[in-house]
């Protein structure tokens, strides 16, 4: 059983990772390049479990224990005795490459190495590590203590041994397993993603405001929230990243980015985290 879980990468996928961690007993260590990210991961963490006490989800005597559970940390080597790594990191296959080809001198022989991609295959980031049975992909939604749903894939290499005991991860967290095979975009991105694009050229030809793009697939398809609304809450950055996965990696038009979105994305405006992206806030 997983007792000392690192995760790296202090942002808000990280946060939300050693969050429902640490709320199931689990020891984690957060590991960030950027002290004052780790400092703010801790803050955003103890808000969100001050809200769910609120809620009645949990008691607010248990949000001291489940705080002291998570130990930050900006040196790699900490991440040495941990039965398992999640990468949380920006969606960037090089830099996603780097930090695995470390994890894999580092952590101990035997702990799992997961990546919490959105699109870059797991076979390619495995491949670079001496333990390519040991790798295997975990991508949570956003955000992680609200969403219920876990994307486990597998790659090529990824033993049935490391596949049953991420998915008894998943179900000790209190979430579902959707299983993908490695390809690009895997479930969720693949088919969400070309939607948001979509909508993108929608409005880049002029089809309709971007109010009334996303009212008419609220309202339309009973959707919570429209695609440029969800885009700008995503990131336009990340959106861009995985669409240039899912058209490098398929070699199809119908992936090619939208201008307007690559323009965007050019001049900063990437959504809610700077304050303007298809919508100022």
């Amino acid at each position: 059983m997983m007792q000392t879980v690192a995760v790296l990468g202090a942002g808000q996928m990280g946060s939300g990772i050693a969050h429902v961690l640490a709320q199931q007993e689990i020891d984690v260590v957060l590991f960030d390049i950027a002290e004052d990210q780790l400092t703010k991961a801790l803050a955003g963490i103890e808000k969100n479990l001050e809200r769910q006490a609120k809620k009645g989800q949990l008691e607010s005597a248990d949000i001291p224990a489940i705080l002291g559970r998570i130990r930050t940390t900006g040196v790699m080597d900490d991440l040495a005795q941990c039965d398992m790594a999640i990468e949380a990191v920006t969606e960037r296959e090089a830099l996603k490459l780097e930090i695995f080809r470390k994890l894999d001198i580092i952590v101990k022989k035997g702990a799992i190495l997961a990546s919490n991609t959105s699109s870059i295959p797991i076979t390619r980031i495995a491949a670079v590590t001496g333990r390519p049975d040991k790798v295997i992909g975990m991508h949570f939604m956003n955000p992680v203590p609200v969403m219920q749903l876990v994307e486990v894939i597998r790659g090529l290499a990824t033993s049935d041994e490391t596949f049953d005991a991420t998915t008894a991860l998943v179900a000790r967290l209190g979430k579902e397993t959707a299983v993908s095979a490695d390809y690009p975009g895997f479930i969720v991105n693949r088919i969400l993603m070309p939607m948001i694009n979509e909508a993108a050229f929608a409005l880049f030809e002029g089809i309709a405001s971007a109010e009334d793009i996303d009212k008419g697939m609220k309202l339309g398809t009973n959707q919570p929230m429209g695609p440029l609304t969800l885009a700008d809450f995503i990131g336009l950055d990340t959106c861009l990243a995985i669409m240039n996965v899912l058209f490098e990696g398929f070699k199809d038009t119908k992936y090619r980015p939208c201008p307007l979105l690559v323009k965007m994305v050019e001049a900063g405006y990437l959504g809610r985290k700077t304050g303007r992206g298809f919508y100022r806030y």
